[in-house]
């Protein structure tokens, strides 16, 4: 799992889950002149644990993780970010359905003077709200779809030619070739090989790329100046992942002006912007 992955919208998802679990020991209903202590809370009602509670956790958990996972998981041709989105929005509208008839599992307490909707009942809606409208709205706002967890910025931009820190694809000692296995000598751009080998701690700079023959493409090892996104092949406009200054990504395939990249953990996207990118 990536949590570099993980956008805004999820950041908002996983707050309103911590308020729904915090909800759900308060009192799901408010009696007037009544002892607080002997209301139950959420999980005392069956209905509201299971249609409320539960569903929007769950629907939480699956948001995250298939974000969080390096290939969409599919359950019944539907990716698993999809049902945990339908749970958030039957979560909300269980909350809000309890909302009106908080009495609904106790109707022998009918005519009680003051029966209402408790505190517990009220963040419970208010959370699964909340979880459902940015469950349904990051894949199309903007402000949702950025990263969460913002990638580390070089202290100043490196040059082409430079030499990023160390990361994936470059390992500090030596980098690899494309299908090449550690600890053997790495090869840059245009087959050329290292020279000699670095001091202990010191990172090998990566050598200028040769020119290549028309049409002739090689995988090859690239750095990018500022963060950028990758998209998904299918030509989704959601962003799978953000590649970050200052690490090695595997660039494997050419479509015109775009590059196939592949990130540290395995996925594969289209980098659309490629100005003044570093070739290793």
């Amino acid at each position: 799992m990536n949590i570099r992955s993980l956008t805004r919208g999820d950041g908002v998802v996983i707050g309103a889950a911590v308020l729904l679990f915090i909800a759900s020991f308060l009192d799901i209903y408010s009696i007037d002149g009544a002892d607080s202590a002997k209301i139950p809370s959420l999980w005392g009602s069956g209905p509201v644990v299971l249609g409320v509670v539960l569903a929007g956790l769950i629907g939480a958990a699956l948001v995250v993780v298939s974000r969080a996972l390096p290939q969409p998981l599919k359950v019944a041709g539907l990716d698993l970010g999809q049902f945990g989105t339908a749970f958030t929005v039957f979560a909300a509208w269980c909350a809000l359905g309890n909302i009106f008839d908080p009495s609904g599992p106790f109707d022998n307490m009918g005519g009680v003077p003051g029966l209402g909707a408790g505190t517990g009942l009220i963040l419970a809606l208010i959370a699964t709200l909340v979880m459902a409208a940015a469950a349904l709205a990051t894949p199309l706002l903007p402000a949702l779809k950025g990263s969460l967890v913002p990638a580390a910025r070089p202290a100043a931009p490196q040059p082409y030619g430079g030499q990023p820190q160390g990361g994936y694809g470059y390992p500090g000692a030596q980098q690899q070739p494309y299908g090449g296995q550690p600890g053997q000598p790495g090869q840059s751009f245009g087959g050329q090989p290292q020279p000699g080998q670095p001091q202990p701690g010191q990172p090998q700079a990566p050598q200028q790329a040769q020119a290549q023959p028309a049409g002739d493409f090689s995988p090859f090892w690239f750095a990018v100046p500022v963060p950028r996104p990758l998209f998904a092949e299918d030509g989704s406009p959601t962003p799978i992942a953000e590649l970050a200054p200052g690490t090695w990504y595997l660039a494997v395939e050419q479509r015109g002006a775009n590059l196939v990249a592949q990130t540290q953990d395995g996925r594969r996207g289209v980098l659309q912007d490629t100005s003044g990118i570093q070739r290793g």
